[in-house]
C-alpha cells in the first residue's frame, strides 16, 4: 500500500522534516525554519552523567515538545500513539496508511538499512507513506537520501529500541479541523515564549548557562577521553551538520528571524536577526575549533572554543532578552 498522492517535504533536521511531511500533505506548506521557529525549537543542553563515555551537546528543545507545539501553534489535532507491543505498534502504522494518512514515527535510527554512520540515536524522526511485503517507504532528511526506504523488520527494531530519549514504538498524525491562525501573533507568541524557556532554564546544564558550563567543562575533554581524535572530531561534526548544538540549529533559528521580520514587520526581529547572523557564524567557530584540535592534537583550539562559547553566551543572552520583549 502506498499513498499516491503523497508529495515528500525536503528538510535538514529529522523533526522537522517528518513533521513537515506531514503537514505538506494536510495541504499546509510552511518553510522549515518556520516550522522550527514556531516549534519554540532554539535551546542547548550539556549533558554528561557517571558512565558517559563523552559529553551530549545539544542545541534544541527536548524530542517530541518540536512538534507538538507546531500542531498547537496552528491548531491542529496531534494523535500520539506509543505501545510496548510490536505487534500492535505494526497495527497503528497499517490502520493509517491503508486509509491514505501518512504518519510520522520516532525511533533509533541504527537499525535503519539506508543509514551507513551507524551510532545509536533513538530519537531519529521519519515519516511514513506505505509499505509492501518486504519493505517499509519513508522520507528522511535531505542528508540521509530524503525519499528512502528500509526493511520492515529494521523498522520494528528501530522502534523498539530502548535506551536513552527513547520512546515505546511511538507513531503520530496530525489533522487539520479547524482554520489556520493568522501567522504574525503565531510567530510573535512563539519567539516570545521560546526566548522566556530560553533565559528561564529549571536547571544549570541548559540554556544560557549550559553554554557557560561548557565553555569551562571544554577545557577538561583531554583528560576524560579514550581517544580524543574520534570525540573531538565526532562532536564537531554533529555539531555542524547533525544539529546537536551548533550552527546547524543557529542557522534556522536565523532563518526563522529572517522570514519573521518580513512576516511581522517589527525591528527587534530584524535586530535579533542581525545577531543570530553572527552567532551562527560563531557556533561555526567553534566546531572548527574543536574539530582542529582533534586533528592536531594542539590544545590550544579548546582554549578558543572556550572563549569562543562565553562570548557566545552574552550575545545570545542579548537577543533572547530583545526578543522577550515581543
Amino acid at each position: 500500500m502506498i499513498i499516491e498522492d503523497f508529495i515528500p517535504f525536503a528538510g535538514e533536521h529529522c523533526e522537522t522534516t517528518a513533521m513537515g511531511n506531514l503537514l505538506s500533505h494536510a495541504g499546509i506548506h510552511l518553510s522549515e525554519p518556520i516550522l522550527f521557529g514556531i516549534g519554540e525549537g532554539l535551546g542547548f543542553i550539556y549533558w554528561d552523567m557517571k558512565g558517559m563515555d563523552f559529553p551530549f551537546i545539544g542545541g534544541r528543545t527536548k524530542p517530541d515538545e518540536l512538534t507538538a507545539r507546531i500542531a498547537s501553534r496552528l491548531n491542529l489535532t496531534l494523535t500520539m500513539q506509543e505501545t510496548a507491543s510490536v505487534k500492535k505498534a505494526w497495527s497503528n502504522i497499517k490502520v493509517k496508511i491503508d486509509c491514505g494518512v501518512p504518519i510520522g514515527l520516532k525511533l533509533d535510527c541504527y537499525h535503519l538499512d539506508y543509514f551507513t554512520n551507524k551510532i545509536h540515536f533513538a530519537a531519529h524522526y521519519v515519516s511514513m507513506y506505505g509499505y509492501d511485503d518486504e519493505y517499509a517507504y519513508l522520507t528522511d532528511t535531505t542528508q540521509q537520501g530524503g525519499v528512502v526506504k528500509t526493511r520492515l523488520e529494521t523498522l520494528a527494531l528501530a522502534r523498539n529500541e530502548k535506551g536513552s530519549m527513547s520512546s515505546k514504538n511511538l507513531s503520530y498524525t496530525i489533522e487539520k479541523i479547524n482554520e489556520l491562525p493568522l501567522l504574525a501573533p503565531v510567530i510573535r507568541a512563539s519567539i516570545s515564549s521560546n526566548a522566556y524557556h530560553y533565559l528561564n532554564p529549571p536547571i544549570r546544564n541548559i540554556g544560557i548557562k549550559g553554554i557557560e558550563k561548557m565553555s569551562a567543562e571544554i577545557l577538561k575533554w583531554p583528560s576524560r577521553s579514550q581517544n580524543m581524535a574520534h570525540d573531538l572530531c565526532l562532536t564537531a561534526l554533529l555539531m555542524e551538520k547533525g544539529g546537536t548544538g551548533g550552527a546547524f540549529f543557529r542557522n534556522f533559528y536565523r532563518d526563522f528571524l529572517k522570514e519573521s521580520m518580513e512576516i511581522c514587520d517589527d525591528s527587534k526581529i530584524e535586530r535579533a536577526y542581525l545577531s543570530f547572523k553572527e552567532i551562527a557564524l560563531l557556533w561555526h567557530e567553534v566546531s572548527t575549533c574543536i574539530d582542529k584540535a582533534g586533528r592536531t592534537g594542539n590544545m590550544d583550539d579548546l582554549k578558543q572554543a572556550s572563549e569562543l562559547l562565553l562570548h557566545i553566551a552574552r550575545k545570545e543572552k542579548e537577543a533572547m532578552e530583545l526578543l522577550l520583549e515581543l
